[in-house]
Formats: C-alpha cells, structure tokens, sequence
C-alpha cells in the first residue's frame, strides 16, 4: 500500500482483494485497508485462488482501465504516471499493457540457477516500447505483477480462466498469457512500457533447487491444460504429448536426485517439466 500511497498521480482507486485469508490474516489486511482511506476498499472471496481474486476486482471496478499488482509486488514512483500516460497514447484496439518487474532479492540468486530459467522467477527488465507479437523481443510478455487491461474487453473474454493461477501451493500460471491470446484472437492489442515498473519481491524459499523444480513441474501442468483446453496453438497436441513422453523415458532416472541437490539442475527440470506435462494431460493437475 505504501508504494500507491506514494504516488504522485493518485487519479485511480484501489481495491485489495483478500482471498480467503485466514481470520487473523483478514483482519490484519482490514486494517491495511482501513488505514489507507476512502479511495481504497476490501474485496473479499471466501473461496481461494489467483484468477478469482482478480476477476472479483475487474467486476467490481468502475473505470475503462484496471491495472493489477500482486501481493509481493511493489510499484515503482512514477508507475501510475508512466501507465496513464502510455494508456492516452495507445492506439485504436489496445486493450492490455504490461511493464517492467524488477527483482527484490531477499538473498542473492545463487550461482547454480540456471541463466535460462530467470524468467520464472518474473523478472522482466527490458526497458522498452512495443507491441506483444509485432516489435517486442521475444522473451517479453505481460505478467500478472505489473499489468493493464481495458475494462471492457476484459471482461468480453471472460476474464481470467480460473482453471489456471495460483491457489495455495498449485503453482499453475499462464491466465495472464491465455488472456493476452484470447484479446488478440479477437483482434485487440498489447503493448508492453518499460517506464512502468514494480519490485517484486523474490524470496529466499524460492532460491533453492526444489522450488525450481516444482515451478517447473507446474509450468508443464500448466502447458498441459492449455492443450487440453485448446488454447497454446498447437498444431498437434498428440505429438507434443508423445514427445514429452519420449523425453521422460530417457530422462525418469533424473528425477530420483535429491529435490535439495543442485547437481544437472537445468536437465532435471526438464524432466520436471515433462512429468508435469503428463500428468496435466492425462489425469489433470489437480
């Protein structure tokens, strides 16, 4: 809350969704509220989840943009600025914007993190202009830390899928990116600012091999609903399923290592990923 009180454009309101926290929990995030004003209210669903949580908000908010923030994700000064000002200058069909999410280390990132697999942490440190899909580098994408979206064709698309997102200990992902394809499917568009940007907070329990691997794990469930669903684009979801089966037959010794051992880490979670893709197309991830 700190970080939108110290804004100095103000011109939005603010809803913070609990969801379902506990009764301590709840009454500690009341409180939060309470103290931050009239231009901030508490939402509340009894029923846990990501996506849930944020379409409460999108239902709930009166204006023709809603920007999103996660919980571990602190806005830079000048975020809210930079966003309304890119959002005036979008052009015809723009419907989502996402921005930079720099990293908040509560320990350094340890030196046998794979460099490929940063990503999966959110960090997102380009500091450009462009367009998802048109003239943006290819590892940028908008992610649920730092995003925006028009209102309306938001909630044309349904929202986010509550199928996919975080609940509890699922680490499901991908309802930010399977609602940026749905937007574009129907001939919206997405932009990415730089001059946006967050903290977000990464902290030391997911510096350690075994998250890794259970982030991996989940990111194949994840791929694995979206094929099943229909919606990564797959020109055949039966052979990407029989290539990840043939991939885990040569790598299933890999994963009896110790989930605590750094040892062949970047080829463990490839196999990681693969069971996970299996057990999301075969049995479903939950």
């Amino acid at each position: 809350m700190a970080g939108l009180a110290g804004q100095s454009c103000r011109d939005f309101e603010v809803f913070v969704v609990d969801s379902a926290s506990p009764p301590a929990e709840a009454a500690a995030i009341a409180e939060v509220v309470a103290e931050a004003g009239a231009s901030t209210r508490l939402l509340r669903t009894n029923e846990p989840g990501l996506s849930l949580a944020r379409n409460l908000g999108l239902a709930e908010a009166g204006g023709s943009w809603v920007a999103f923030l996660d919980d571990d994700a602190v806005p830079e000064p000048g975020w809210a600025a930079a966003l309304l000002h890119r959002i005036a200058a979008l052009p015809e069909r723009a419907a989502a914007l996402g921005g930079r999410i720099l990293p908040a280390w509560e320990a350094p990132l340890p030196g046998w993190w794979p460099p490929s697999l940063r990503g999966v942490l959110t960090i997102i440190e380009w500091e450009g202009y462009g367009e998802v899909g048109v003239d943006l580098p290819e590892s940028i994408e908008i992610y649920g830390a730092n995003m925006a979206f028009a209102a309306a064709p938001l909630r044309e698309v349904g929202g986010f899928s509550e199928t996919l997102g975080r609940v509890g200990d699922r680490l499901l992902s991908g309802e930010e990116v399977e609602v940026v394809a749905s937007l574009r499917a129907r001939g919206f568009r997405a932009f990415y600012e730089g001059a946006a940007a967050v903290r977000h907070s990464i902290q030391r329990e997911r510096l350690r091999p075994g998250w890794l691997l259970s982030r991996l794990l989940w990111q194949g469930a994840t791929d694995a609903l979206r094929d099943r669903a229909g919606k990564n684009g797959r020109t055949s979801g039966h052979a990407r399923l029989l290539g990840a089966a043939a991939r885990l037959l040569v790598q299933a010794p890999l994963l009896l290592w110790p989930p605590t051992s750094s040892a062949l880490l970047r080829a463990r979670c490839g196999a990681a990923y693969n069971l996970g893709y299996l057990r999301g197309r075969l049995a479903g991830a939950a």
